[in-house]
């Protein structure tokens, strides 16, 4: 049988930047984004049209950042999409490549971050397990100085978000997504866990990191969205959100506090 044809919409890069201005984004300014590609429609020129048409909404003075993760640089016990046998784990921990922002992929955060982490002049930040990568004027400033045993607190791109009045443009991805929601964990009492990886020098080692979660943040999303100003509108077939991340962040550690209190995970810590 022959395929059928796509149901559209077409989106161009024109498209997308000129419904993103439509949407308020602005000239000049920070923007956070969560993307899914598949949920703008039929896109011509695939994610690289996508960033195109977020680097022209935003012009040459505007700073495109996106979630770069790399979380399968991870203990293989933890591991469960799939699981390994257990007499691989340390024949993994002893072999797997260090994480290297130039070389490592991203995973688990779609095809538009990887376009732009490959992207010429991209800069992408330390963290082994929760990088940022950033095109623009600022984004040195953003991805630099991000600590290593920081996934996503003070002492990361989130944070210096947060400082330069940055925004988050949820592109077709849910709250769940929302990773300024994470830097109010750091601000609310959570418990520690280890965290395993490869060393910078080769081997395996071990950090102490504060436990995340994006447990309930859909529900964190919904509420948010009804009490706080969230621009909401279409760019192409996907949903598109728009918020300041000062907003998001400071929204959060109240609810966090209230609906998700994690005193039980003191007692059951976690990775």
């Amino acid at each position: 049988m022959p395929t059928p044809p796509p149901t559209g919409p077409l989106v161009t890069r024109d498209t997308i930047a000129t419904q993103l201005r439509l949407l308020g984004v602005e000239t000049g300014e920070t923007l956070l984004v969560h993307s899914s590609l598949s949920a703008l429609g039929w896109v011509n020129g695939g994610p690289v049209a996508v960033v195109q048409g977020l680097l022209d909404a935003l012009g040459p003075a505007g700073t495109l950042v996106v979630p770069a993760q790399s979380a399968d640089l991870s203990d293989p016990a933890l591991w469960s999409r799939p699981p390994v046998p257990r007499e691989w784990w340390d024949r993994i921990r002893a072999t797997m490549p260090p994480y290297d922002p130039l070389t490592t992929p991203t995973r688990g955060v779609g095809v538009i971050p990887e376009t732009v982490r490959t992207w010429p002049g991209a800069r992408r930040s330390a963290h082994p397990h929760t990088s940022f990568a950033a095109l623009g004027p600022r984004a040195r400033e953003i991805t630099d100085g991000h600590a290593p045993d920081c996934r996503l607190g003070e002492r990361s791109p989130l944070a210096r978000l947060e400082r330069l009045g940055a925004r988050v443009l949820l592109l077709g991805a849910g709250y769940d997504a929302c990773t300024a929601f994470h830097l109010a964990e750091y601000r609310i009492p959570a418990p520690l866990v280890d965290v395993g990886r490869p060393a910078p020098g080769g081997g395996w080692e071990t950090v102490r990191e504060v436990s995340i979660t994006s447990h309930r943040f859909d529900e964190l999303g919904h509420d948010f969205e009804r009490d706080r100003p969230v621009v909401r509108g279409k760019v192409g077939a996907a949903g598109a959100r728009l918020f300041p991340v000062a907003d998001a962040v400071a929204y959060a550690e109240r609810w966090l506090a209230l609906h998700r209190p994690r005193e039980e995970d003191f007692h059951h810590p976690r990775a």
